[in-house]
């Protein structure tokens, strides 16, 4: 039995990759690689080597997939749901459920033992704008998207997975990549030995923690956008967002920001001063994306309860 887990538990961090663009949140794509290790581990008897294990373990881990997207809402993000909103609103709207929207990941998860050769390919695959748009597919095309373009199977291997033709999955591919080329999928993953990229950070952080919109808003495109889920306000543009941070998201005076990556991207877990005067205390995982050497996209995400262990960050800074 342990003999079992040593040969499937090497696999772990690519399905939860897998799993993760299939399903849009890391904490349905642990289960769904939980499911699959353990049906794989019931049923390893019944694998005879007729395909590589590998091959087997991505079977199982799809139709987890298909079966759990069969009965689940698909997952967008806030610019999906309307236009945007104005910086001056006082309510941001109820937060909606957990289950509506695409969520953040580390990179750690799913990256373990990565070639670095590879590794922007594969930050590449898991930005949030690609995430969202694979979102948009129904299920089997983006599991043919996924295991064609990201993992490069062959059509036949595609086929074979799937029990279709290879033709059905050369059509299926084709309508999945028209549906992703009318994203914008323009942000550039995290280079941390690029000197431009470096210093853009730098300056985002001192920008924000001395809570200086000015030069904050000098590291924006003219059209950036703001978001902060669960809860359905967007925003877009200069004004609106300078308007919004100094009137309602006021509160952020005075945070501090703690590195980290998720989806590829430059992160930081956001701590702002507790209402205590102690410390400072969880608000946002903030995910940046930048393009053409400015940021084109705050994504503020509040469930730090949950997130804020995933990414290992601390429960508050003294």
């Amino acid at each position: 039995m342990t003999d079992i887990a040593t040969q499937l538990e090497p696999f772990r961090p690519e399905l939860t990759g897998y799993c993760y663009r299939m399903l849009g949140s890391m904490f349905e794509a642990e289960d769904a690689v939980q499911d699959t290790m353990i049906r794989a581990w019931k049923g390893f008897d019944r694998f005879e080597g007729r395909s590589a294990l590998r091959s087997w373990l991505y079977r199982i881990a799809t139709n987890v997939c298909l079966t759990m997207l069969g009965s689940a809402q698909r997952r967008v993000r806030p610019m999906d749901l309307g236009p945007a909103g104005s910086g001056h609103a006082t309510n941001p709207g109820e937060p909606r459920p957990e289950e509506i929207w695409v969520g953040p990941v580390p990179d750690g998860r799913l990256f373990e033992g990565t070639d670095p050769a590879h590794l922007i390919a594969e930050r590449e695959s898991v930005r949030l704008a690609f995430v969202a748009a694979l979102q948009h597919l129904p299920a089997k095309q983006r599991a043919v998207l996924l295991l064609r373009e990201v993992l490069a199977w062959s059509a036949q291997e595609v086929a074979d997975l799937l029990g279709t033709s290879v033709a059905g999955v050369n059509s299926a591919l084709q309508r999945a990549r028209a549906t992703i080329a009318a994203a914008d999928l323009s942000a550039d993953v995290y280079q941390p030995l690029d000197t431009g990229q470096r210093a853009l950070l730098a300056r985002y952080v001192k920008a924000f923690e001395e809570y200086d919109l000015a030069a904050l808003t000098t590291l924006l495109h003219e059209d950036a956008t703001l978001s902060m889920p669960p809860l359905p306000l967007w925003l877009r543009g200069h004004d609106d967002i300078t308007a919004w941070m100094s009137g309602t998201g006021s509160g952020c005076r005075g945070s501090r920001l703690v590195p980290t990556v998720a989806n590829g991207l430059p992160a930081f877990g956001q701590y702002r001063p507790a209402a205590s005067g102690d410390g400072h205390e969880p608000w946002s995982l903030i995910v940046l994306e930048i393009s053409g050497g400015r940021i084109a996209s705050v994504t503020n995400f509040l469930d730090t309860g949950r997130l804020f262990p995933l990414f290992d960050l601390p429960p508050r800074l003294g």
